[in-house]
Formats: structure tokens, sequence, C-alpha cells
């Protein structure tokens, strides 16, 4: 009787299958199988189980940074401020797809509230940032206003607030210095404000910054009335920045082009990656550490299945003989045992991925396990993509499929 090349094809994924769940003569040969399938199928939740975890963090922090984040900034190429009054920015200013503009102006200054000093940083805007920007909505007490009348206020972060003991029910003025440029910084220019409000955005922001008039900011600073440090773009539509972005690289002159723009005294212009790209970059080198290590731990399991089919090569050695004498050829056989090692790491993977996905789900749902401290949320964040479930299904799978082969090449004489 000979093997028909149909047979040849399902009969090899048969007999594996068979001798997978057989029982074998030496038990040893099931126990070294079972351990490397549990061991996938562990490595491969753990990856799943991980990575969600690490996709939620990345959205909440990126939601956390992009939350008041204007969809494009423009600074200086060169120097530290501009005039908004040159041709290319009044030609942004024209255009309708943004829907707010914000001219800023930044710059570290000494202040003093009663008998505490402390360095800050202020941020010169106009009256509609608070709105327009929604950094209104992270006001701890009072309100976003930056001019009563004639008398000008600030908005203080939440730390530098505590730190200077300031309240805005208070009647005590915030003293704001910086040296007179004119006067070879010999003498000082000064500026008197009252809080109107305490705001908590970010660590950074809450520790040192408040918001100030641009017009007090420009006269502090001693700068021209049209002269600021960055401009902030929001789009009407967040589904146009790519096009909005090569518009204004047309304007501009591209991002990439940093030094050569600032050779010609130019413009750079960042997106809400480029604002933000070293955090972007740390937390995707982060990602991929975690999942090399895991990945290098499954590869180490798996190296059980080398063991386990070598010593199954020389328990079926009689059925071999067999399946020769009935027409099988070696490269037939070779693939029996091929197919078996390798449905244990499918099977392994498999599993492992299914019972990850349904602990992120359980996670997602039912939050099991909560975050210690004091969060922003009291559970971990799991979110899944389908790319993480398809790079560990297919890693694990080229993984297993190659530790099947060494086996059963360096046992060729038997077959």
């Amino acid at each position: 009787m000979n093997f028909s090349k149909n047979s040849s094809v399902h009969l090899p994924f048969f007999i594996a299958k068979r001798y997978l769940f057989s029982k074998k003569s030496h038990n040893v040969i099931n126990i070294i199988s079972i351990i490397s399938a549990t061991g996938i199928c562990i490595g491969s939740m753990a990856l799943i189980v991980i990575l969600s975890v690490y996709n939620g963090f990345d959205s909440i922090i990126k939601s956390f940074y992009e939350k008041h984040q204007p969809d494009f900034v423009i600074t200086a190429a060169k120097g530290k401020s501009f005039s908004a009054g040159e041709k290319e920015i009044l030609q942004i200013f024209e255009s309708d797809e943004f829907r707010y503009k914000a001219q800023v102006v930044e710059e570290y200054v000494f202040l003093s509230y009663g008998e505490r000093e402390a360095i800050a940083t202020i941020t010169g805007v106009d009256s509609l940032y608070g709105v327009e920007s929604g950094v209104d909505e992270e006001l701890t007490e009072g309100d976003f206003s930056l001019m009563r009348g004639e008398i000008p206020h600030a908005v203080v972060g939440a730390e530098l607030a505590a730190q200077l003991r300031l309240r805005t029910r208070f009647l005590e003025s915030l003293e704001l210095y910086f040296p007179d440029t004119e006067s070879g910084g010999m003498a000082l220019n000064t500026a008197t404000l009252y809080p109107s409000g305490i705001i908590s955005m970010d660590k950074e922001f809450d520790q040192g910054g408040l918001f100030v008039p641009i017009s007090i900011a420009r006269s502090l600073l001693g700068y021209a009335p049209s002269e600021v440090n960055s401009i902030e773009l929001y789009l009407n539509n967040p589904q146009d920045a790519k096009k909005a972005e090569k518009e204004l690289d047309y304007l501009l002159g591209p991002a990439d082009l940093s030094e050569l723009a600032a050779a010609h005294g130019g413009y750079v212009l960042k997106n809400r990656y480029e604002q933000n790209e070293t955090l972007y970059k740390m937390m995707r080198s982060e990602r991929f550490a975690v999942f090399l290590i895991l990945f290098f731990v499954i590869i180490i399991i798996s190296v059980n299945i080398f063991g386990s089919l070598s010593m199954l090569m020389l328990d079926k050695r009689d059925d071999m003989q067999t399946y020769r004498a009935m027409g099988a050829s070696p490269s037939m056989v070779s693939r029996i045992f091929v197919l078996q090692g390798w449905l244990i790491s499918l099977i392994g993977a498999a599993v492992g991925i299914a019972a990850g996905l349904l602990l992120c789900y359980l996670q997602k749902e039912l939050g099991i396990i909560s975050l210690p401290g004091n969060y922003i949320i009291n559970q971990y964040p799991v979110e899944v993509h389908f790319s993480d479930v398809l790079i560990t299904f297919f890693g694990i799978a080229v993984v297993g499929y190659l530790i099947a082969v060494l086996p059963v090449r360096r046992s060729k004489e038997i077959f």
C-alpha cells in the first residue's frame, strides 16, 4: 500500500495529532509535552495581559497630556521669540481650518506673595484661552479670569499656590519681577496681579506655572506688541490634521528642516506627537523591552519541545519502520514529528491567548485587580490591540516550528 499525494498532506497531521494526545510508553514524554504547552500557555497569556495593560496606561497618559494640547505649535527656529505679524503667520490666522489661534508668551520670572517667594513660569495668553483650550475645566478654585475691568489677574498652578499659601479669596497681590533688558539687567520690570483661580493640570505646571494676561507678560519681558514665544493652533476638525500639517509645512517649511529654517530665521512646526516625542518614545521602548523579555522566556520554555520530540522519535522508532514499509517517504515521516512538536506550541499559544483575552475582559468589566495608591484611576486599565494578538500568536508559531524542526533534522538517520 502506497501513500497518495493527498494522504501525504493530511496523514502526517492525523498521526501527529494522535501522538500528541495518546499515551506513550515513557510517561516522561507526556510530562515534558504538558510542561512545554503549559509554559507557552502561561507565557502567551502574560504577553497579552501585560501588553494590554501597557496599552491601557499609554491611552490614559496620552489622553491626559493631549486633553488640552493644541493640534500644532509654532515656535521660532532661531532665538526665543518671533513676530506674530509676519506674512506667514498672518496667512495662518486667516485660515478657516483652525477654530482658535492662541498667541503665547512664556518665560521664567521671580515672584513674591506676601513674605513668600518663588521662581515660576508665566504663560501669557488672551482672555479666551481658558474656554477655547479647555484648561478652565481643571480649575480647583475660582475662575479663569485674567482681566477684571482694568485689573490684571492670574490663574496659579495648584502646588505653587500651596507653596505660596495663596487662595483666591485673599486680598494679597502677586508681584512679578523680570530684569529690564534695556538697562542691561540693572533694573527690574514689575507687574502686580491678583489671583483669580487655582488650577491643576500636570505636575510641571502645578509646581511652578501661572497664566497671566499676554499684555502683562509682554510688558514685563520688554516684548513688542506682536512678539510671541509660540503660537498654538486648534483645529475645527482633528481628522484634518494631516491635511493641515501639509499646508502649514508649505507656509512655514517642514518641521524636520529646523536647522535649515534657523539659518533663515524661520519657524519650527510641531504636531501632537512631536510636542511629546520623548514621552512617546519612552513608552514604546518600555513596551518593546517587556515584550522581548517575556518572549525570550517563551523561547526558553519552548526548548522543552526539543527534548520531548527527541524522546518521542526514539519511542516511535518501530512505527517509523512500519510507515516506511508501507511506502511513506522520509520527508513524510519527518513532517509527522515536526507537526507534533508544532502542535504543542500552537495549542499552548491559542489557549494562553484565549485566557489572556478573558482576563482582560474581566479586568475591563469588573476591575478584579485594583491599582494601589491615589491615582486618577482605581484599577489597572486594559486595552486589547488586535495587532498584539497577531504578533504574539505568529511569533510563538514561528519559534515553535523552528524548535520542532531542529531535533527532526538532527535525527534523520532514524528515518
